[in-house]
């Protein structure tokens, strides 16, 4: 693989009209880049009214309107992109996260060596007016979709990207396959990892492929006030867990939490101290902040624990077989192609 050429597809999901104006402002965030993307795909996940509307906004502009044609759900929606897509490199972007003018510029600049596969960026939180709730430390930023505390914050090599703000190489998907359709988020049920098995895919089946995180291309992702709540953080960090468990019977128990297993030793573990010792000074905010360090973590140790020992669900069994699937087309497409 060659360094990409500045032809980039950006790709935006979305699946309802509740989030029509963050919409309107993610597009209109692509189309102010100081690196114009070649082309614009707007995918709509299976919502009628939404796809009636968004082709009367923006028929016969930049925008390529596309009706999901796969699975329902994020993974679907984004292998439709795909298999439309014609850059490059090809760039996801979440419905309700703006991005910085020179987002795009950063995501390719980062794809100067050949090795280079895939490159994300960093997720900035956009809290609601009463702002950054007590239980929710940026340590568990990640809970609402964005960077966290603890990761590189100059360009390094991850394990994964976030979903707000990544891209691959378009050729990419011909050599490993799409997201898995049966692991990836449905409307807002927040489930997912399926931006974290296609990063380990690519890097068990190429030897030498890098995954870059660069922070330097920015977006602002908005938190609504139901993601602010402790039960939003309880039903997130519970379905993060059963999510691993799921990429674990995929990709195997060590490489599915490696990154977590540090995170847990290092980062939480830190956080838990500090925010504790700001209890004890007396600011109530720190106990808070260590309650929900803890709940994180107790919830998304059950989900992992639960979904290890129990049967494998539906959702694990789907994106075996679609894997499979992937991994036979992709063999016969090599084998044409020699």
């Amino acid at each position: 693989m060659t360094p990409a050429p500045p032809d980039p597809t950006v790709v935006v999901c979305a699946y309802t009209l509740e989030r029509w104006a963050d919409l309107v402002a993610a597009l209109d965030g692509v189309a102010r880049q100081t690196l114009p993307p070649a082309q614009v795909l707007l995918v709509v996940d299976h919502a009628p009214a939404l796809l009636d509307r968004a082709r009367a906004t923006w028929g016969g502009t930049a925008v390529t309107v596309l009706e999901n044609t796969g699975t329902r759900g994020l993974s679907g929606a984004r292998n439709t992109a795909v298999a439309h897509a014609t850059g490059a490199v090809v760039a996801f972007l979440d419905d309700d996260a703006v991005p910085a003018t020179g987002w795009l510029a950063a995501l390719v600049g980062a794809y100067d060596d050949a090795s280079v596969l895939a490159v994300g960026g960093a997720a900035e939180p956009v809290w609601p007016a009463a702002g950054r709730p007590a239980h929710l430390p940026p340590e568990l930023d990640w809970v609402v979709g964005c960077s966290y505390r603890g990761q590189p914050t100059g360009r390094a090599d991850v394990r994964n990207l976030i979903g707000a703000s990544m891209s691959f190489r378009r050729e990419v998907f011909a050599l490993v396959g799409g997201f898995d359709e049966g692991a990836g988020r449905i409307g807002a049920i927040p489930v997912g990892c399926e931006e974290t098995e296609l990063c380990i895919r690519l890097t068990q089946r190429v030897p030498g492929a890098r995954v870059v995180l660069e922070p330097a291309a920015r977006v602002h992702h908005r938190v609504g006030e139901q993601r602010t709540t402790w039960s939003y953080l309880r039903a997130r960090s519970l379905a993060e867990g059963t999510s691993k468990a799921a990429m674990a019977a995929l990709v195997g128990g060590a490489e599915a939490t490696a990154t977590e297993r540090t995170y847990v030793r290092h980062v939480l573990s830190a956080g838990v101290r500090r925010e504790v010792a700001r209890g004890l000074a007396g600011d109530r905010d720190g106990w808070r902040a260590a309650a929900g360090i803890a709940t994180a973590l107790g919830a998304t140790g059950y989900g992992y624990l639960r979904g290890r020992l129990g049967p494998a669900p539906a959702t694990t069994r789907a994106a075996r077989a679609a894997r499979a699937a992937r991994t036979a087309g992709a063999a016969r497409t090599a084998g044409a192609g020699r």
